[in-house]
């Protein structure tokens, strides 16, 4: 039983509102020390685990030019030129983005965008300037909710998009699952049977965010 101490940390850790990578890391050791092992030797397969995926290394190249691109004025930039299109909606932009990640993600370039590549320092601004623009200052609930829909329309495009891709690990996943079940499916099948869904998704979300506009009035008339 006291190999699971680590998730009633975890659970008491995010209730409380404490950091998440302090709340995985101590719940990872408690399970660790626990299970019999060292606190060093816990720690050692850390490292070891951070080393084996390098790709968590990019992050931490990634985040540092990013925020010089912002303390360049990346985000002011993004807000003036969208101001300047008087087309432009925070619906409209957003829905572009959708096709855009959906495309992309469908082809296997998943790290074109991202919620701290793309979201934060340009889609997320130019969808409040275009709001900003048409509708006037927005109160912090309205900036808000347009940020929540740029997140949420960068993981629609992505987790439905990235399935068309054959050489992605969902699909590799979802085979495993079903050859160990007894059905034999080819991964090209499954991308295929993955488009439709796609479509679906791209429909659904697609048409939120054309209401999305109309919505956004509404919140500055309360």
């Amino acid at each position: 039983m006291f190999l699971l101490s680590g998730i009633l940390i975890i659970v008491v850790g995010f209730s409380i509102g404490l950091n998440p990578l302090l709340v995985v890391a101590v719940a990872g050791l408690a399970t660790g020390i626990a299970g019999g092992l060292h606190p060093l030797d816990v720690i050692a397969l850390f490292g070891k685990s951070f080393v084996d995926s390098r790709y968590i290394a990019i992050v931490w190249l990634v985040l540092p030019v990013i925020g010089l691109l912002e303390r360049s004025g990346l985000r002011e930039r993004a807000q003036y030129l969208i101001s300047r299109i008087a087309a432009a909606s925070a619906g409209r932009i957003l829905l572009l983005y959708l096709a855009l990640r959906q495309i992309t993600a469908a082809l296997g370039l998943l790290t074109l965008g991202g919620h701290a590549q793309m979201v934060r320092p340009l889609i997320a601004p130019m969808a409040e300037a275009a709001a900003e623009t048409r509708l006037g200052a927005l109160p912090p609930r309205v900036g808000n909710m347009i940020r929540a829909y740029a997140a949420a329309t960068d993981n629609t495009g992505a987790f439905f998009g990235e399935d068309v891709f054959l050489a992605v690990g969902s699909i590799l996943l979802i085979k495993g699952f079903l050859q160990q079940n007894g059905v034999d499916a080819e991964p090209w099948r499954l991308a295929l049977w993955a488009i439709p869904t796609a479509l679906l998704a791209f429909v659904i979300h697609g048409t939120r965010l054309l209401l999305l506009d109309r919505r956004l009035k509404r919140e500055m008339a309360r």
